[in-house]
């Protein structure tokens, strides 16, 4: 498609250091948010047996920060919108800081399941927050590689997680509060890596705030830059409810549909990993632990595939792809659960690898295809949709275990992939090269 390029000044930038530093600090969300979400599976092998877990407090527990994310999500990417992105970019963090402490010393499932659902909260405020920011400050060539690097510090996060909880596990009987209280360190961390960061300047554009807008762009971009190369309109506002009307409806659907059959299997996977490797066989003792990280790092090495391949390969055709093997992988397990470990493994290697891309577009494809006044809320609400399924098939995985076994828990799982591979059959556009205005102008199926 013929591109209209409106700037070598903004959308045609280059690199720049500013822009490579924003990048870093604004994966810290997601990065956390791995980090967190996995964590939680080791501790519950401690918490399980000290605070007496039956299914339903395991089941709670580990969906609670799911739970919150859907809050999160949904309230504070209005709130973003409408009252810019640098303010939250700092207090969600702080927030987890505190919370993340707090862990450190609860007596009882119901004081840990709310914690769980406070820190996802905040999680889930940072993901329209921060990711706002960054696609409205990075230029297009650079756009995809941009906001897919956020996946890779998810996955990048529960590596570390799975690394410190493996640590931390030869500490004693209360290592799982050490686990918990553990994220205060990297929040920590960006809240001094984010300071100083600028206002968005396609926001206070929308808000009319011109002269800000224009102080901050030559700041960035150079002498050379102007408002016009933002090809931003001005004074829109905010309402929510444009999302579900007929310009966006399809667009929330689309993205808030695949996100969520993505996630859902993913999440409960990633939650329950040691039950269910365990399941499989893999491993005794904490013999599962390294099967767990080295599933761990090809979900990081597709997330990293992912970036170098989002801009020459296209977005349609990326995620079409990857929710074909990832809907094979997830059927084979649960047609053979009693295949040999190695092809066990090399099932979930390949689903873990597969799951990397939709992981990337699940912040590229919402940040894209709606306009700045309105992107934050679509993120937020598209976020908010994505966790229902995530934190009902977390809580359910538990159960289904225990009633229907593994291999029919996966069978499930592959007809969720399969929904999200339908999905993307129908809606999923191409919105490769374009410039913001151009990609959130997109129709979907017009006809």
């Amino acid at each position: 498609m013929k591109t209209t390029a409106p700037s070598l000044a903004v959308e045609d930038s280059p690199l720049t250091p500013f822009l490579k530093r924003l990048t870093a600090y604004t994966s810290g969300g997601p990065f956390l948010d791995g980090y967190i979400l996995t964590i939680i599976g080791m501790a519950l092998l401690q918490l399980e047996p000290q605070l007496r877990l039956d299914a339903f407090w395991t089941g709670l527990i580990g969906a609670a920060a799911l739970i919150g994310l859907l809050v999160g999500g949904a309230i504070f990417g209005y709130v973003t919108d409408l009252t810019g992105r640098q303010f939250m970019y700092q207090i969600d963090l702080i927030v987890i800081i505190i919370i993340s402490i707090l862990q450190i010393f609860v007596t009882s499932p119901f004081e840990l399941a709310l914690l769980r659902f406070l820190i996802g909260i905040a999680i889930g405020a940072d993901y329209p927050i921060a990711t706002s920011l960054l696609a409205e400050f990075s230029p297009r060539k650079y756009r995809g590689a941009m906001m897919g690097l956020l996946a890779s510090a998810w996955y990048a996060g529960a590596v570390v997680a799975g690394i410190i909880g493996y640590l931390l596990l030869a500490s004693g009987p209360d290592a799982w509060r050490w686990m918990l209280g553990s994220s205060a360190i990297p929040a920590l961390l960006l809240v001094l890596g984010r300071w100083g960061t600028p206002e968005s300047p396609r926001w206070l554009v929308s808000k009319g705030r011109t002269a800000e807008a224009l102080t901050i762009v030559k700041q960035v971009y150079g002498s050379r830059a102007t408002l016009d190369d933002l090809d931003e309109p001005a004074s829109e506002k905010t309402e929510i409810s444009k999302l579900f009307e007929p310009e966006y409806f399809k667009k929330t659907m689309f993205v808030g549909l695949f996100w969520t059959f993505q996630v859902a299997p993913c999440f409960a996977i990633y939650t329950f990993a040691p039950q269910i490797l365990d399941a499989f066989h893999l491993g005794s003792g904490t013999d599962w632990i390294i099967g767990y990280a080295v599933i761990n790092i090809f979900f990081l090495a597709g997330t990293v595939a992912s970036i170098f391949f989002v801009n020459k390969v296209g977005r349609r055709p990326l995620i079409l792809g990857s929710f074909t093997f990832m809907t094979l992988s997830m059927l084979f397990l649960g047609v053979i659960p009693d295949a040999p470990s190695w092809l066990i493994f090399i099932c979930f290697a390949a689903y873990a690898f597969f799951s990397g891309p939709p992981s990337a577009l699940d912040w590229i494809y919402p940040n894209e295809l709606f306009p700045t006044n309105v992107r934050a809320s679509a993120v937020g609400v598209i976020t908010a949709l994505s966790r229902i399924g995530a934190a009902i098939g977390t809580f359910a995985l538990p159960y289904s275990l225990q009633t229907v076994g593994i291999g029919n828990t996966m069978l499930i799982s592959t007809f969720i992939t399969l929904l999200g591979l339908v999905t993307c059959i129908i809606w999923a556009p191409e919105t490769k090269g374009l410039t913001l205005k151009e990609a959130s102008s997109i129709v979907l199926n017009p006809k």
